[in-house]
């Protein structure tokens, strides 16, 4: 399968749930060459292409390695790219920079519920 495209790719590599997820980060211009050219969602993806993926949460510098358009497990989608040294190393940083400063509300899942209230109440009573 070599004419896939790179909407597609990104969801079968994994970098994003869905492909309106993935045409929307490519709108975005969160998806670009290393060259810093801004892509189209209908672009086909090519061997030996080099991407910078923003998904919000990461950041990935990847060679495009291997073409499909099928949405595979894990271990099958990072076949279909190589993460350069430098990615690597700083995602590496981040997440340890993640564990030694975490986000302040990174627990908070909203609203308190009625228990969570009622032990907040017996905690501060006392």
């Amino acid at each position: 399968m070599s004419d896939v495209r790179i909407d597609k790719w990104l969801w079968a590599a994994r970098f994003f749930k869905t492909r309106q997820l993935a045409i929307d980060a490519i709108d975005k211009g969160k998806v670009k060459l290393s060259s810093g050219e801004r892509i189209k969602p209908s672009r086909n993806a090519k061997l030996g292409e080099r991407l910078q993926i923003d998904n919000g949460a990461e950041e990935w510098e990847v060679l495009v390695v291997g073409i499909s358009g099928k949405r595979e497990g894990a271990p099958v989608a990072r076949l279909l790219y190589e993460e350069s040294e430098e990615s690597l190393a700083r995602r590496a940083a981040l997440i340890e920079r993640k564990k030694l400063f975490p986000e302040p509300f990174a627990d908070n899942k909203g609203r308190p519920t009625k228990r969570d209230r009622r032990a907040w109440e017996r905690a501060t009573t006392k």
